[in-house]
């Protein structure tokens, strides 16, 4: 077994009954060893398990030896949330269905039958209020669906929004702001509410001889390169030690977290700031995927194994996607002396999961190329969060009659811990600016290096062609240079929220595009472990104001990317796929251009 494989689902149930609590249980996961340990010869097996030991705040964390098996230690943390648990959103589902008041409020509306409403409980928050002393609340708002495959988001119950205490299934607080009309069309996206199409062809990925990389355990090995996949419940696919023809780029690399906030102002929706990956998780809301659906091609999956909330293990099928694509040209030369031409096409090996988060799907697709690029890539679709709305609202866009949808953000935080040819790592800033000492048209890299924590927030600058340069300063290639790779951003926001707001203090972590950090095993988590009703200022911003040296240590990058939706008519009744994501490009860690050896395409008359 590999150390960083992650727990069976025997690990599961030993780990749990080894710790032997009663209460619910927010996860088990594997207590990944550090790069120390995983130096060792022999690596001890552990399981990290949060615990949830009664209705309110405060959680225990126990770290127990599965190789000894016996509890190593456990810690109180008072006052912390974990995700919301599923157990707490069904309590929380049932508390509102038999609410007098909430029944009233939808009564108010013209909706008799409360087997057609559906309820999606939201994370809170954190604004204040005196709700949230205390306890593990959540905010419900409510939809309409007259059959059970409705969309119910085409038919928003607008005005109601109810309070609730998850953990004791209490309604708290049921705000009516005033009836709206609910919209007529519920916005099938069924297909057999739709015309198809007709004239496209079949279209048939085909590799008679299989695919070229192979799969032992959760260790992929393509073309060179070698790589650990696993899953994580609250940051979904991880990667391990990606390497290159035995020569290290990655030791880690993950989304860490992610947030969704709204920009409407209002009550009913200005409290609207998910964190998708620490207040639900995506790889808890992982798919099971389909071949010829969800991956076409020659397909081989990887399952996910995780705890329910009673400590019973549960094995979510297919939930990781390995498969190659082709990619179009990789590089081409036709030399018009010589009266030749050379052409390779481009492969690149996917690693993809997708998961859905309430309304919303995120696809995430990490791409391994021929020339030695990473890619991340993350593809966003499913169906908006909606409101009903007369006229047009002011921080909305119609996108239907009578149906509105907020605008928002959706950023994401990559954990990217590099080992470029090792652990000694510095990272430079690289500007490409006009060379004010030449010609009026001639222009310049400029490199700094970033020394220090806080001189390492930094921002995308699309106008200087800013990228970063992560170089390992004692391995140098046939050039005598550093070898090193970059990080290509996409163009992509920051957070367009008040610093000084409740999801501004909670969500720092994307008001910067790149954060540094030196290499700590326990820093995982761009928000925190905990962000679930939480204060703000953990995870980043806080290890960040010890302005650690990054120079002559081993460095982490967190680099955060997305996209602002300002949704349009297009997007409804499902969204088309929208794209973001950045590149990690090798910049001198090879001599030459390393796709030179693959073989010349079969070229064919075209008839």
């Amino acid at each position: 077994m590999n150390p960083l494989d992650p727990l069976s689902a025997d690990e599961i149930a030993r780990a749990v009954a080894i710790f032997d609590h009663e209460g619910l249980i927010a996860r088990v996961v594997l207590d990944e060893p550090t790069k120390e340990e995983l130096a060792r010869d022999t690596v001890e097996r552990r399981a990290a398990i949060t615990f949830v030991p009664g209705p309110g705040t405060g959680l225990l964390e126990a770290l127990v030896s599965l190789t000894d098996e016996y509890v190593l230690s456990v810690e109180h943390v008072p006052d912390a949330r974990p995700a919301l648990l599923f157990e707490d959103s069904i309590n929380a589902i049932v508390a509102v269905m038999e609410n007098a008041d909430f029944i009233a409020a939808v009564k108010r509306r013209g909706i008799d039958d409360m087997s057609k409403v559906q309820l999606d409980p939201w994370p809170a928050g954190t604004f204040g209020i005196p709700h949230e002393e205390g306890r593990r609340i959540t905010r419900v708002i409510a939809f309409l669906r007259d059959n059970p495959t409705d969309n119910g988001y085409g038919r928003p119950i607008e005005g109601v929004v109810v309070i609730v205490d998850m953990g004791r299934g209490e309604v708290l607080e049921v705000q009516d702001h005033g009836v709206t009309p609910i919209p007529v069309d519920p916005g099938s996206y069924l297909a057999q509410d739709h015309e198809p199409r007709t004239g496209l062809k079949p279209l048939e990925i085909t590799q008679p001889e299989g695919p070229s990389f192979t799969i032992d355990g959760h260790r992929i090995d393509w073309q060179g390169w070698s790589l650990h996949v696993s899953m994580d419940p609250y940051e979904g696919l991880v990667l391990h030690t990606i390497s290159y023809a035995g020569r290290s780029i990655l030791h880690r690399a993950s989304i860490s977290e992610m947030v969704v906030p709204y920009g409407d102002p209002g009550p009913l929706h200005g409290w609207k700031n998910a964190f998708d990956a620490g207040e639900w998780g995506l790889g808890r809301m992982v798919n099971s995927l389909e071949l010829g659906c969800d991956c076409l091609g020659e397909i081989c999956y990887l399952d996910a194994v995780f705890s329910d909330e009673h400590g019973n293990p549960q094995v979510h099928k297919n939930a990781v996607c390995i498969h190659e694509e082709d990619y179009g040209i990789l590089w081409k030369h036709w030399d018009m002396q010589g009266g030749t031409t050379e052409v390779r096409r481009s492969r690149r090996l996917v690693v993809s999961s997708i998961s859905t988060v309430g309304n919303y799907e995120y696809g995430f697709y990490w791409y391994l190329y021929l020339d030695g690029t990473i890619q991340l890539e993350v593809k966003l679709t499913g169906i908006m969060s909606t409101m009903a709305a007369v006229d047009t609202p002011s921080h909305a866009s119609m996108v239907a009659p009578g149906l509105a949808a907020p605008y928002h953000q959706h950023l994401f935080c990559a954990r990217l811990d590099l080992d470029v040819d090792g652990g000694h790592n510095e990272v430079y800033e690289v500007d490409v600016l006009p060379d004010p000492g030449s010609s009026d048209h001639s222009f310049l890299p400029h490199a700094t290096r970033l020394e220090s924590e806080q001189g390492a927030r930094r921002i995308v600058d699309p106008a200087k062609s800013r990228t970063w340069k992560i170089v390992n300063p004692d391995v140098r290639n046939a050039l005598g240079e550093p070898v090193a790779y970059k990080l290509v951003p996409g163009s992509t926001p920051t957070l367009l929220a008040d610093p000084s707001s409740s999801v501004g203090r909670r969500a720092a972590f994307a008001t910067r595009n790149l954060w540094v950090t030196p290499y700590e095993p326990n820093e995982i988590r761009a928000a925190g472990g905990y962000p679930n009703q939480s204060a703000g200022g953990d995870g980043l911003p806080q290890w960040t104001s010890a302005d650690r040296s990054l120079v002559g240590t081993d460095i982490v990058l967190w680099h955060t990317f997305g996209v602002t939706h300002i949704p349009r008519p297009e997007d409804w009744p499902v969204m088309p796929v929208e794209y973001a994501g950045f590149s990690l490009v090798p910049v001198g860690f090879f001599d030459r251009n390393p796709a030179l050896d693959l073989p010349p395409p079969e070229c064919k008359e075209h008839t």
